[in-house]
């Protein structure tokens, strides 16, 4: 499997793409590049390195490795060992800090259509995380410490991102009541129309998990939606400084359900267009879908995770989007710090009935 850092063209040092100008950034010798400066030059490296390889010697008794079975690479920068699950598909060395990407996970059937690029550097991640948190009153102060900030990671999540084109019918029996009143005697009159509506539904960007671990899963869908109109085509620059997943889940498996999905909402649309009647009953409704489009996406999050010190199955969690800024977590709560302020809740509640004249 291919393991890439994307080098400097200048000094060779490792790039990170930087959200802030949507450019690739050198910390070695600040050079900066566009996306095309960086594609060219690797073209480039990419053909010489051909050019001056032997051809490979084949053993046609030989079985190929089976994909993504490994989980052990040896990092490209300084030949370190890089331990994965399966599903990662870009991280860092965790000796020499380069960044990585698994290539071979992101390729063939599992390369991505396209792909979200962050929009909100760490330094403002950092800040809104700090904020968010600083509201929260009894939240143990060691949950925002710089060790705690430090493990704000930016990470590409696997998305299914479908349209879809249908073609809708409702009928059914819509009900008028007028009541009025004439002296002592009311009146009723009811009055029942068939009513029809039928017309063409679009459904655009729905988004569908693409990775089966529940946490990150909670995460992602947490911080929804994501400006899908924003996202461009799959270049794997763009994972560089950040960690990455690859799908585990087929849109096979979730065909079903999106189908299920779509049917609902465009019935629900017809539905809605039914107005000026005191009640309507439906007799049949139908959709039909007609085209099914689907994308294989890579969008960006924020996220921090924290372990319980005291109950360590249980874990806490803080996302962002990665370019609306939409955040979303579940914090611990220090009970020291909420006895000591429901103490004080009490004692000025016994100081004022004291004042009163009254005692507890």
């Amino acid at each position: 499997m291919d393991i890439i850092t994307h080098k400097c063209p200048n000094c060779g040092g490792a790039l990170t793409f930087d959200p802030s100008d949507q450019k690739f950034h050198c910390p070695y010798c600040f050079s900066i590049f566009t996306e095309q400066e960086v594609t060219d030059f690797e073209e480039k490296q990419k053909e010489a390195t051909m050019q001056n390889e032997a051809p490979p010697v084949t053993d046609e008794h030989s079985e190929s490795p089976p994909e993504n079975t490994m989980s052990l690479f040896l990092c490209p920068s300084c030949g370190a060992e890089i331990v994965t699950d399966e599903t990662t598909a870009a991280t860092y060395c965790y000796f020499c800090h380069n960044p990585v990407v698994l290539y071979g996970r992101l390729s063939g059937e599992f390369l991505p259509n396209k792909v979200l690029p962050f929009k909100i550097e760490k330094e403002e991640a950092v800040k809104q995380f700090l904020a968010w948190t600083k509201k929260k009153w009894f939240v143990p102060p060691y949950f925002f410490d710089q060790s705690q900030i430090e493990k704000l990671t930016g990470v590409y999540f696997p998305y299914w991102v479908v349209n879809a084109n249908g073609q809708g019918e409702l009928s059914g029996t819509g009900t008028t009541l007028r009541i009025w009143r004439v002296g002592e005697i009311e009146y009723t009159e009811t009055k029942q129309f068939a009513v029809e509506r039928q017309g063409n539904i679009q459904f655009n960007d729905l988004v569908k998990n693409a990775l089966s671990k529940n946490t990150q899963q909670k995460m992602v869908e947490s911080v929804q939606p994501f400006p899908i109109d924003q996202a461009i085509d799959f270049k794997n620059q763009y994972l560089a400084g950040f960690q990455a997943e690859k799908r585990d889940i087929e849109y096979q498996t979730l065909s079903e359900n999106v189908k299920k999905e779509l049917t609902e909402y465009g019935e629900s649309i017809l539905r809605n267009s039914v107005n000026g009647y005191t009640n309507f009953r439906k007799s049949n409704s139908q959709l039909t879908l007609e085209k099914i489009d689907k994308q294989y996406m890579l969008l960006p999050v924020w996220l921090v995770t924290y372990r319980n010190k005291q109950d360590s199955d249980t874990i806490f969690y803080y996302a962002m989007n990665g370019q609306t800024g939409k955040v979303s977590g579940v914090l611990p709560i220090s009970y020291k710090r909420l006895g000591l302020v429901t103490g004080g809740i009490f004692a000025v509640i016994a100081i004022l009935l004291m004042i009163g004249g009254y005692f507890i």
